[in-house]
């Protein structure tokens, strides 16, 4: 397979009964304001609420946060009924597996350390319930050398990570909102996405599919929900965002769905 990208394996427990899977992405915290934001997260919460009691394990798949770095001994402020949530999924054992997206990937070992949540750089795979599944942000599926060059040699090269922390948060921050902004409307211009314009699904087809086969791709990133047939056995699904969609998804044993909160 071409474009030298890294998958990673996952184990998961087995499917217990009457249990689910969940998938959600793109939550974009932060933007583009503080009482917007935090009603966007009272909304995530609310669902987070809804779905502990069945969920099996939640994987979120980037873009959380509109912007994170983690400083040497501080976070970003806010964002705190979220990560209660969360703590209360990991207390009750209930996996969450946390992807970093072009937003919100300086992410190191805070969610380790606190909540005992993994940070997935690379997208990775896992069988459940005899499926197996294809997981991850998804903003390198399908993008141009230049970007790929941009994040492995700017965004995610450690001296510059390391420069970045030296600026005082009050320059920082600041900076890191102005670039994810520019990055944001440039990165989703072309919705609607179709089969032909969708950039994720076509890798997956014609990269990926060819040379390892998945029952499931599930992924992020293009903040629009998804679901597209490679072939017979294999289906692309995107789960959306929570700025315009409120979308998430869902295994339950035998089939994927992409539904919406309500």
């Amino acid at each position: 397979m071409k474009d030298n990208l890294k998958f990673d394996t996952l184990h998961l427990k087995p499917l217990s009964a009457h249990k689910k899977i969940f998938f959600a992405s793109d939550f974009h915290l932060g933007i583009p304001d503080r009482t917007s934001s935090l009603l966007r997260e009272q909304k995530i919460v609310a669902w987070m609420e809804r779905i502990q009691e069945e969920a099996h394990a939640l994987f979120l798949l980037g873009d959380i946060f509109d912007f994170w770095f983690e400083y040497k001994y501080v976070i970003p402020k806010g964002f705190v009924r979220l990560q209660g949530k969360l703590a209360a999924f990991t207390d009750l054992n209930i996996p969450v597996f946390l992807f970093p997206g072009n937003h919100d990937l300086w992410m190191y070992d805070y969610f380790p350390q606190m909540f005992n949540i993994p940070i997935l750089k690379h997208p990775s795979s896992f069988t459940m319930a005899g499926k197996k599944f294809l997981v991850g942000h998804g903003d390198e599926l399908g993008a141009s050398k230049k970007y790929r060059r941009l994040k492995r040699f700017i965004y995610a090269n450690p001296l510059c990570q390391w420069a970045f922390g030296k600026l005082p948060s009050s320059i920082g921050v600041p900076l890191a909102h102005y670039i994810s902004g520019k990055t944001r409307r440039k990165t989703h211009s072309t919705m609607p996405f179709t089969q032909e314009n969708e950039p994720i699904f076509n890798f997956c087809k014609q990269k990926i599919e060819p040379h390892l086969h998945h029952d499931f791709y599930v992924f992020g990133h293009i903040h629009f929900p998804l679901a597209f047939r490679i072939h017979e056995k294999s289906a692309y699904y995107n789960v959306g965002d929570w700025i315009n969609h409120f979308t998430y998804g869902l295994f339950d044993g035998k089939e994927f769905k992409v539904l919406k909160f309500e």
